[in-house]
């Protein structure tokens, strides 16, 4: 059977967070199997590129909107590119709609997708919710009591994520990256959903790019500096680590945000790189002794992984998805709560036995995830979703989902 023409609508390419990782490396995996594919994000000009199958619109985000990140806006004006886009996919010749979230770009998509008939899959990347959660309750910080933690719950579980599901039961299909969001989008959505989780590049992020320099311990973490990846976590760390006696230890953060104010006051032992790429950012990864990564609200983690690709022990919190790569105690540890994440911390800063043991393993773990495999799981829910909605035409019963498990 010939490959779908995939039109593929994602929140963000060229930015620096987990959906633009992920999408960069399904466009170089659509390349590489010369596969048909139109590719639709925002960019700094909008234009058209036809390179073979690969198909590439960009559009460029207009004033009117808000800002999510230091690097990505919300265009509320994004739907005067409709007729143009429209059009794109009729050209392409589109058999299949992928969206990646509700950003505008997202929405674009979902609305020519109904408008033209195409099928609809959509990726959940982002804990939206829990985003929302934590950025408004440092916003009522200034509230007295309990009053701000009772308001983001409230607008947690009773507005953000109901509407999040709404948007996505409109998909047909949907794609999960970890086995804790597939159950709840099966639960909550009523519809057929496919574990979608992520590779690494294992000849980029290795243990071979360390250097030989000894700078002491060196605890790193990669990642947006803002409140909902719990940075200030790292102020706790350095108290811990010298209320244990551990010395010449320094943290390694790697990112931006605004948060990364907050950290220069409140920890000593920091130094802070900005964002990195390439072999600067594999050689940060490989210099790192631990990996504190103290996200509650991760889907998968992504730095996590290639953190563990760099023979770096990770510790991890039990919400989300970075616990579902760790094996608690081998490659690193899964942190019950925020005191636990702590001890977890010193304890693999004062054995350098166990670290060296955990970096082996890491590493061994790391090198099974391929991101070629993962990509082939996408194509086997677009091809079921194919399928269902040619039933559904004829007004026959779907069939049975298989789900893809890496």
């Amino acid at each position: 059977m010939n490959a779908p023409r995939v039109a593929f609508f994602t929140d963000s390419f060229h930015e620096v967070n987990g959906v633009a990782h992920t999408s960069r490396h399904f466009d170089a995996f659509v390349r590489r199997k010369g596969l048909p594919f139109l590719n639709v994000h925002a960019g700094p000009k909008t234009a058209v590129r036809e390179e073979g199958p690969v198909w590439t619109m960009e559009l460029e985000r207009g004033p009117i909107g808000f800002q999510l990140e230091s690097d990505m806006s919300f265009d509320l004006a994004f739907f005067r590119y409709r007729n143009q886009v429209k059009e794109q996919l009729k050209k392409f010749g589109a058999e299949i709609v992928h969206v990646t979230g509700p950003s505008d770009v997202g929405m674009l998509g979902t609305a020519l997708a109904h408008e033209l008939r195409l099928p609809l899959i959509a990726s959940w990347h982002t804990n939206i919710h829990e985003f929302a959660a934590r950025r408004l309750t440092k916003i009522l910080a200034w509230v007295p009591g309990d009053a701000a933690k009772r308001a983001a719950g409230f607008a947690e579980q009773d507005v953000v994520l109901p509407l999040t599901l709404r948007y996505y039961k409109l998909a047909r299909v949907l794609l999960a990256p970890n086995l804790e969001l597939v159950e709840m989008l099966q639960q909550r959505s009523g519809r057929p959903v496919f574990l979608m989780q992520r590779g690494v590049d294992t000849v980029l992020f290795s243990p071979d790019k360390r250097n030989g320099s000894n700078r002491g311990l060196t605890i790193g973490y990669v990642g947006r500096l803002s409140p909902e990846k719990s940075v200030r976590r790292f102020r706790d760390m350095e108290q811990a680590l010298m209320a244990a006696g551990v010395e010449n230890f320094r943290f390694l953060i790697i990112g931006d945000g605004h948060e990364r104010d907050w950290l220069k006051e409140n920890v000593r032992n920091v130094e802070f790189t900005g964002v990195l790429f390439g072999e600067e950012l594999a050689r940060a990864y490989a210099s790192m002794d631990i990996f504190a990564f103290p996200s509650h609200t991760d889907t998968f983690g992504n730095v996590v992984l290639e953190a563990m690709a760099s023979a770096a022990p990770v510790v991890v919190t039990s919400s989300g998805g970075p616990k579902y790569l760790v094996n608690h105690g081998v490659n690193g540890f899964i942190a019950d709560d925020d005191r636990s994440f702590l001890d977890h911390v010193v304890t693999l800063a004062r054995d350098g036995g166990m670290r060296q043991r955990m970096r082996v393993r890491a590493r061994e773990f790391a090198l099974c995830r391929y991101w070629d495999r993962i990509f082939d799981q996408v194509y086997d829910a677009y091809e079921y979703c194919l399928h269902a909605n040619r039933a559904m035409a004829a007004r026959q019963p779907a069939p049975a989902p298989k789900r893809s498990f890496a």
